[in-house]
């Protein structure tokens, strides 16, 4: 193989290449539309890496994190994205890509999906859980107030409490309410309300605009701030439709200034009316009370027991006398009636006495303590005891005679004699 002097290595091919790919001006800044894959974000160095795709082809990009750090919203797999490159290659290995400066969802702006992603990441940390809430004072004495010191929302703040709460103190917080300078100081004036406990109620806002202008309500650092506040936050930025990640972390969101106002003092003239309707409650229900008693009074002196007490000591004699008589009475039926049937039941008895058996002229005969019940329990030759009605008999036996028995159906009786 013959030797040709023009023969280079790999590293010259690929700077050639390299350099003639940095040398055309189309190439130097191009806007390029696709789809974010295999992204990485290399937190060490700050740098992204990344795929970008279409349906015919892939190529691989790199951020830097001198841009990378400018971006207000986090790429991901996925995401369809514009962005600005120069195109050129790494020289090292040969790795045609793209170098990103600027990059900007296709279709949403950066900021909205910036808003949307922290969010999202916030409420699934619960930081927006109506747990969290604290409960609004009813009659503050301190609103703390947290905004531009220029700006039409604190004229609109002080013009509301004035009119409808001038008891309440407004302590102002002066602040930046946009700029990158801002949610340094509206955490700040967080912090200094909370550490000195210098409010009842915190009101944190600003006057509507652009989601620029209003992007320094977005910042995490913000949220976190509201959501750990130990004096309730009432969040008031923008106008009515605008809402911001403050207003989900407050205690309560107000969709402008002065109905943030509102929310967080009472209205005087209102607190006036009901005192007086529940002064006039309070004294009807006195007056209805005393003449309650007033008349219960007059029934009570209009009972004779009252105006003539000794009869009603005689008219409770009468009722003891006539229940005495009636307890005496009762109990004199209870007796008779007790004593007519003990009469009766001691009839039943003697009736039943083997003494009135005996005085009709019969005897019971005794063995010993044992009474003979029938002529086969005497024993010839034996004493017994015949007892009659007025005395007793001492006898010997001398013979046992019983009846004969007779023959019935099935069994053996003894005969009586005729």
């Amino acid at each position: 193989m013959a030797t040709d002097s023009r023969v280079i290595t790999v590293s010259q091919l690929n700077q050639y290449v390299k350099s003639l790919l940095e040398g055309d001006r189309n190439l130097a800044s191009v806007s390029i539309s696709g789809e974010i894959s295999n992204f990485t974000n290399h937190y060490k160095s700050g740098h992204f890496y990344l795929s970008l795709k279409d349906d015919g082809a892939v190529v691989k990009a790199v951020m830097f994190r001198a841009y990378a750090s400018r971006l207000r919203f986090q790429p991901e797999n996925g995401m369809k994205v514009i962005v600005r490159a120069r195109v050129s290659l790494y020289a090292k290995d040969g790795a045609f890509q793209i170098y990103i400066e600027e990059m900007q969802p296709d279709g949403v702006g950066a900021l909205q999906v910036a808003y949307e992603q922290l969010k999202a990441r916030l409420a699934a940390e619960g930081l927006f859980d109506e747990s969290r809430k604290k409960p609004l004072p009813r009659y503050p004495g301190r609103v703390g107030v947290i905004t531009s010191p220029t700006g039409a929302a604190v004229r609109d703040i002080l013009n509301v409490t004035g009119r409808r709460f001038p008891l309440a103190t407004i302590l102002l917080a002066p602040v930046l309410v946009q700029g990158e300078g801002a949610p340094p100081q509206l955490m700040e004036a967080l912090r200094y309300f909370n550490e000195n406990q210098a409010a009842d109620v915190i009101i944190i806002g600003r006057g509507g605009g652009s989601i620029e202008e209003l992007w320094a309500f977005n910042d995490e650092g913000v949220a976190r701030a509201v959501a750990a506040s130990a004096i309730p936050v009432i969040s008031a930025v923008g106008h009515e439709t605008d809402f911001t990640i403050c207003d989900f972390a407050a205690d309560l969101r107000a969709p402008t200034p002065s109905a943030a106002a509102e929310l967080a003092v009472p209205d005087t003239a209102e607190l006036l009316l009901r005192l007086t309707q529940r002064h006039s409650a309070a004294v009807r229900s006195v007056r209805n009370t005393w003449e309650g008693a007033a008349g219960r009074l007059r029934n009570l002196q209009e009972k004779r027991c009252l105006a003539t007490p000794l009869f009603y000591v005689e008219e409770q004699g009468m009722r003891l006398d006539y229940l005495t008589r009636a307890f005496a009475g009762a109990a004199r039926v209870q007796l008779t009636g007790a004593k007519a049937r003990l009469a009766q039941a001691g009839g039943k008895l003697d009736a039943l006495s083997p003494l009135k058996v005996l005085s009709r002229g019969y005897a019971i005969g005794y063995q010993g303590e044992q009474v003979l019940k029938q002529a086969a329990d005497a024993r010839q030759g034996e004493e017994l005891t015949l007892r009659y009605a007025d005395g007793e008999v001492n006898c010997r036996v001398e013979k046992v005679k019983l009846k004969p028995r007779r023959k019935t159906a099935g069994r053996t009786e003894t005969a009586a004699d005729d």
